[in-house]
């Protein structure tokens, strides 16, 4: 398996999904439309989206069945995003090299932008019904409504503003980024599973992997926050210390927060050990986390 192509090939199939499932930007009202899709379409990695397919490709499902809810991800993740670099907020200026939403759009339309994404996400995840059973399609919804709201995604973004400025401890970290990073991470691996069908030991697998997969993710983030390069990263390194914020590297150093990247990383594709070359796609992409560059 080439993974650099197997990736590449995945996250085209998703972009053109997302074309797709879109409003297209000339559609009325046109400027939410367009501030949707400049944001989508600003180069992400389509990692959740990919871990979607991947999960259910390991399990012996349907990629091409799978894609409104791996393109689900993807927007959930990019409305967290453009919330996420508003002025009430982080207050950032350029993400992934361009002018953030709200600085094309202004900030109530990168608000209602963002919102747009969240809904769409819940009206593809439905639209799955025609493909899946209704037990999996709804096991699949509340699995990334819980990561998305206040026991989620959102959850760690509210612990993380409110720990700016702050001391905390290793235990606050770790609910920061399980949450804010983790959580659909877990949920686009575990959706992806179900949408497959998994059985339970597949599931507390994939499951494992996820948890730790996210956990490498956002230690390595942090590192990168200082040590990788501006032009590479698509923003300006240094924002966690611009903001006061506790990361793993300043409450660990960097050579302790390198080893636990590193374990994370070697944890997570030991909890494949169940699966053998169907899951091969999944160890090589903990690989490329871990080793990138941006």
């Amino acid at each position: 398996m080439n993974f650099k192509n197997e990736l590449a090939a995945w996250s085209k199939l998703v972009d053109d999904a997302l074309d797709r499932y879109l409003p297209k930007a000339d559609e009325y009202p046109t400027t939410i439309h367009e501030a949707m899709r400049y944001s989508i379409f600003a180069g992400g990695k389509r990692l959740r989206p990919v871990l979607v397919l991947a999960s259910t490709k390991a399990v012996g499902g349907s990629v091409e069945k799978a894609l409104p809810v791996a393109c689900a991800l993807e927007l959930i993740h990019t409305y967290s995003l453009i919330h996420d670099d508003l002025p009430a907020m982080d207050n950032d200026d350029f993400r992934r090299g361009r002018p953030t939403n709200h600085k094309v759009y202004g900030e109530a339309m990168a608000i209602l932008a963002g919102d747009a994404l969240l809904t769409l996400a819940f009206e593809l995840i439905a639209s799955s019904a025609a493909a899946f059973s209704l037990d999996r399609v709804n096991l699949v919804t509340l699995e990334i409504a819980q990561a998305s709201g206040s026991r989620g995604l959102i959850g760690g973004q509210v612990v993380d503003m409110l720990s700016e400025n702050q001391a905390i401890t290793g235990d606050i970290m770790e609910y920061i980024h399980r949450h804010k990073t983790g959580a659909l991470f877990r949920a686009a691996v575990r959706a992806g599973a179900i949408l497959g069908g998994a059985d339970a030991e597949q599931l507390t697998s994939l499951t494992n992997y996820s948890e730790q997969m996210g956990l490498a993710f956002q230690i390595k983030d942090d590192l990168l926050d200082i040590e990788g390069d501006e032009a590479k990263l698509g923003k300006p390194v240094g924002s966690d210390v611009k903001n006061q914020k506790s990361t793993y590297p300043s409450l660990y150093g960097l050579e302790e927060a390198r080893r636990m990247a590193d374990k994370a990383a070697t944890d997570a594709c030991a909890e494949l050990k169940i699966f053998g070359p169907e899951a091969e796609f999944l160890r090589s992409l903990m690989h490329f986390i871990i080793n990138r560059d941006h």
